[in-house]
Protein backbone atom coordinates (compact mmCIF):
# COMPACT_ATOMS: atom_id res chain seq x y z
CA UNK A 1 0.00 0.00 0.00
CA UNK A 2 1.61 3.67 -0.58
CA UNK A 3 0.31 7.25 0.77
CA UNK A 4 0.17 9.86 -1.38
CA UNK A 5 -0.16 13.22 0.41
CA UNK A 6 -1.72 16.10 -1.40
CA UNK A 7 -1.48 19.82 -0.71
CA UNK A 8 -4.56 20.78 0.08
CA UNK A 9 -4.01 25.10 0.21
CA UNK A 10 -2.11 24.61 2.67
CA UNK A 11 1.55 23.49 2.34
CA UNK A 12 4.26 24.89 -0.30
CA UNK A 13 6.40 22.56 -2.12
CA UNK A 14 9.55 22.96 0.24
CA UNK A 15 7.12 21.94 2.62
CA UNK A 16 6.48 18.54 1.23
CA UNK A 17 9.59 18.21 0.35
CA UNK A 18 10.78 18.47 3.89
CA UNK A 19 7.91 15.83 5.22
CA UNK A 20 8.86 13.53 2.39
CA UNK A 21 12.71 13.48 3.12
CA UNK A 22 11.94 13.17 6.94
CA UNK A 23 9.41 10.18 6.58
CA UNK A 24 11.75 8.29 3.81
CA UNK A 25 9.72 5.54 2.57
CA UNK A 26 9.53 4.49 -0.96
CA UNK A 27 5.89 4.11 0.37
CA UNK A 28 5.04 7.75 0.39
CA UNK A 29 4.66 10.15 -1.71
CA UNK A 30 2.88 13.10 -3.54
CA UNK A 31 -0.33 13.57 -5.39
CA UNK A 32 0.53 16.41 -7.18
CA UNK A 33 -2.34 19.32 -7.56
CA UNK A 34 -1.23 21.71 -9.57
CA UNK A 35 -3.37 24.15 -9.18
CA UNK A 36 -3.55 24.06 -5.13
CA UNK A 37 0.14 25.21 -5.82
CA UNK A 38 -0.51 28.12 -7.66
CA UNK A 39 -3.07 29.05 -4.64
CA UNK A 40 -0.45 28.83 -2.12
CA UNK A 41 2.01 31.50 -4.72
CA UNK A 42 4.24 28.51 -5.47
CA UNK A 43 4.72 28.33 -9.32
CA UNK A 44 3.52 24.75 -9.74
CA UNK A 45 6.22 24.34 -12.20
CA UNK A 46 9.07 24.80 -9.84
CA UNK A 47 6.99 22.53 -7.33
CA UNK A 48 7.44 19.70 -9.79
CA UNK A 49 10.74 20.36 -10.39
CA UNK A 50 11.51 19.27 -6.37
CA UNK A 51 8.75 17.09 -6.09
CA UNK A 52 8.66 14.53 -9.52
CA UNK A 53 10.70 12.07 -8.08
CA UNK A 54 8.00 11.48 -5.40
CA UNK A 55 4.62 12.25 -7.64
CA UNK A 56 2.59 8.96 -7.52
CA UNK A 57 -0.59 10.22 -9.00
CA UNK A 58 -1.86 14.00 -10.23
CA UNK A 59 -4.73 16.55 -10.30
CA UNK A 60 -4.04 18.73 -13.27
CA UNK A 61 -5.95 22.59 -12.67
CA UNK A 62 -5.46 25.30 -14.99
CA UNK A 63 -6.65 28.58 -13.29
CA UNK A 64 -6.66 32.11 -13.51
CA UNK A 65 -7.64 35.02 -11.16
CA UNK A 66 -11.29 36.03 -10.59
CA UNK A 67 -11.83 39.91 -10.75
CA UNK A 68 -13.86 41.18 -7.87
CA UNK A 69 -12.71 38.35 -5.44
CA UNK A 70 -9.85 39.30 -2.79
CA UNK A 71 -6.91 37.52 -3.16
CA UNK A 72 -6.73 35.97 0.43
CA UNK A 73 -10.15 33.25 -0.78
CA UNK A 74 -9.18 30.15 -1.69
CA UNK A 75 -11.01 30.64 -4.84
CA UNK A 76 -9.03 33.56 -6.26
CA UNK A 77 -7.53 31.58 -8.55
CA UNK A 78 -10.48 28.90 -9.99
CA UNK A 79 -10.12 26.86 -12.74
CA UNK A 80 -10.48 27.31 -16.63
CA UNK A 81 -10.03 24.40 -19.47
CA UNK A 82 -6.76 22.87 -19.49
CA UNK A 83 -4.09 25.28 -21.34
CA UNK A 84 -6.44 27.98 -20.83
CA UNK A 85 -4.78 29.82 -17.55
CA UNK A 86 -1.79 30.61 -16.29
CA UNK A 87 -0.40 26.58 -15.28
CA UNK A 88 2.24 25.70 -17.93
CA UNK A 89 1.21 22.05 -17.51
CA UNK A 90 3.07 21.02 -20.79
CA UNK A 91 6.26 21.31 -18.65
CA UNK A 92 4.49 19.66 -15.12
CA UNK A 93 4.19 16.50 -17.88
CA UNK A 94 7.55 16.79 -19.30
CA UNK A 95 9.25 16.50 -15.93
CA UNK A 96 7.18 14.04 -14.71
CA UNK A 97 7.95 12.06 -18.40
CA UNK A 98 11.51 12.74 -17.86
CA UNK A 99 11.56 10.89 -13.98
CA UNK A 100 9.36 7.97 -15.94
CA UNK A 101 6.21 8.60 -14.22
CA UNK A 102 3.91 5.71 -14.78
CA UNK A 103 0.64 6.67 -13.58
CA UNK A 104 -1.86 9.06 -15.26
CA UNK A 105 -2.49 12.76 -15.51
CA UNK A 106 -6.20 12.88 -14.11
CA UNK A 107 -8.12 16.36 -14.60
CA UNK A 108 -9.47 17.58 -11.63
CA UNK A 109 -11.50 20.89 -11.33
CA UNK A 110 -13.13 22.66 -8.63
CA UNK A 111 -14.50 26.09 -8.39
CA UNK A 112 -15.08 27.08 -11.78
CA UNK A 113 -14.22 30.58 -13.44
CA UNK A 114 -16.84 32.84 -13.89
CA UNK A 115 -16.38 32.52 -17.64
CA UNK A 116 -17.05 28.92 -17.34
CA UNK A 117 -19.81 28.97 -14.71
CA UNK A 118 -22.44 25.96 -15.39
CA UNK A 119 -20.32 24.11 -18.16
CA UNK A 120 -18.33 21.86 -16.32
CA UNK A 121 -18.98 19.03 -19.04
CA UNK A 122 -17.27 21.50 -21.24
CA UNK A 123 -14.27 22.36 -19.83
CA UNK A 124 -14.16 18.51 -18.74
CA UNK A 125 -14.26 17.44 -22.35
CA UNK A 126 -11.79 20.25 -23.11
CA UNK A 127 -9.26 19.58 -20.31
CA UNK A 128 -9.35 15.93 -21.22
CA UNK A 129 -8.14 16.70 -24.48
CA UNK A 130 -5.67 19.24 -24.23
CA UNK A 131 -3.88 16.53 -21.34
CA UNK A 132 -3.77 13.77 -24.44
CA UNK A 133 -2.15 16.60 -26.67
CA UNK A 134 0.42 17.49 -23.88
CA UNK A 135 0.97 13.87 -23.50
CA UNK A 136 1.36 13.18 -27.07
CA UNK A 137 3.79 15.97 -27.05
CA UNK A 138 5.84 14.61 -24.30
CA UNK A 139 5.78 11.18 -25.73
CA UNK A 140 7.13 12.42 -29.20
CA UNK A 141 9.66 14.97 -28.34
Amino acid sequence: MKLAIENHIDYNSDEILWLLKEVDSEYFGVNFDSGNFLRVLDDPVKAMEKLAPYVMATHIKDMLPVQGVSVDEWYFFSCVPTGKGLIDNQRIAQLLVEQKYKGFFAVETDTLHPDYAFQELNVVAKSVQQLKNISARCLYK
